[in-house]
């Protein structure tokens, strides 16, 4: 079996176990810092949305010995500010870009073509237009599906465990979303409509990861109630080490073909769509699987140790466990004191009883040459001829307070 292995099977049995539950408050302190800097970003710089949201005009064309800065300035020079320029393939095939402008007018559409053709020998010319009304359709369209979905999971999720449950695994959606658009605002990339498509598949992956640590949660808490041997936050923590091997792999597993899309969509293809998606995909599924452990579970065990219930049960484990200490302790000092004392104690009156009964018996016992001499002087038994004569005569063993024996050599009166 593998190391990875049988750590797994170390941390199911508990033989092996991390505090999550109980560091509770630096996972809050590091996620709060993180959450501040992307909700500073995105006030400070905001969303760069692509043009599917604002509307506008977008170029497309070929210009293999171009350069960003010559396309921008060309832009420019055609009158229209504010253009948004973006290498579209690298090191596949020849340069192509995009220009991304607000909305324009037929004239300016015009002008802008015949600049990008006559200065930058541009080629392959494509011009889209996508209005200001279509692209707040867009916009919003993306926000009721960002809350259908939030309000679909937690009332699952209240349905299928409890409304605890589903209060812990909203904060950590809510976090994972925060984190996604802060990097989004930090680094300046467009949000476009696979944005949104990957921010939503990265939801429901940190909600899969949630889920399955939960799901343990409850069975490690069925009965808990009745016993006095581990509080909630504890059962919990070991639901959390169980899956943690199980949460690694998968998340592994996911972050690796992101990250080569990733990679061939960004440094390969250049800006598009692929890039777009894996970038979200990526950061949201870091950020899910930190939140399914580090946030969603803590949460949940503090919203559950505010019950009175499992007040009393952390209580009643508290009092066992520092019974527990104590009883150790006393068996510890007895232990040394009676190691200690063996040799001088006294024995018990029973022992000294028995010491003093042999002592009698020792004292009262006749000696075995008195016991030969008796023997000896014993006659043959009459009318058996020839018999030998019998040997010494077994005397019974006697005990303290019974009669005295017959003094030796003394025969017997016939």
């Amino acid at each position: 079996m593998s190391r990875l292995g049988s750590l797994g099977g170390r941390l199911y049995r508990g033989e092996v176990s991390y505090d999550f539950v109980g560091r509770k408050r630096r996972w809050y302190a590091i996620s709060g810092a993180i959450l501040l800097i992307s909700i500073v970003a995105l006030f400070a710089r905001g969303l760069d949305f692509s043009v599917d949201f604002k509307g506008g005009a977008v170029f497309q064309f070929s210009a293999p010995s171009a350069s960003q800065s010559q396309v921008q300035a060309t832009v420019s020079h055609a009158g229209v500010n504010g253009a948004v320029v973006q290498q579209l393939t690298g090191k596949l095939g020849n340069s192509s870009w995009q220009v991304q402008t607000d909305t324009l007018t037929s004239q300016q559409t015009f002008t802008v073509e015949n600049a990008l053709t006559s200065q930058l020998g541009a080629k392959d010319m494509s011009t889209s237009f996508v209005g200001a009304s279509w692209g707040g359709q867009i916009t919003t369209k993306a926000i009721q599906a960002l809350i259908a979905f939030l309000v679909v999971i937690v009332l699952y999720l209240s349905i299928a465990f409890e409304w605890k449950m589903a209060v812990a695994a909203f904060v950590a959606l809510i976090h994972d979303l925060v984190i996604a658009t802060g990097v989004y605002a930090l680094t300046g990339l467009q949000v476009s409509p696979a944005t949104v498509i990957g921010l939503l598949t990265i939801l429901g992956y940190s909600l899969y990861d949630t889920v399955v640590v939960f799901d343990k949660v409850r069975e490690n808490t069925a009965g808990l109630l009745g016993g006095a041997r581990t509080t909630y936050s504890d059962a919990a923590n070991l639901a959390l080490n169980q899956t943690l091997v199980r949460s690694i792999n998968t998340s592994i597993i996911a972050l690796l073909p992101v990250a080569a899309i990733l990679f061939v969509g960004g440094g390969l293809l250049g800006a598009g769509e692929l890039k777009d998606l894996s970038l979200v995909l990526l950061v949201g599924m870091l950020s899910g699987t930190y939140s399914s452990i580090f946030i969603a579970t803590p949460v949940l065990a503090d919203l559950k140790e505010r019950e009175p219930q499992y007040k009393a049960l952390a209580k009643r484990v508290s009092v066992r466990a520092a019974g527990g200490r104590a009883a150790k302790r006393t068996s510890a000092k007895a232990g040394s004191r009676s190691g200690t004392a063996a040799a001088q104690a006294p024995l018990p009156d029973e022992d000294a009883h028995d010491v003093e009964v042999d002592a009698d018996y020792d004292d009262a016992a006749p000696p075995a040459d008195a016991l030969t001499t008796t023997a000896s002087r014993v006659p043959a038994a009459r009318g058996t001829p020839g018999t030998a004569r019998p040997g010494p005569r077994q005397q019974p063993r006697r005990t303290a307070g019974s009669a005295r024996h017959r003094p030796a050599g003394k025969k017997k009166r016939r």
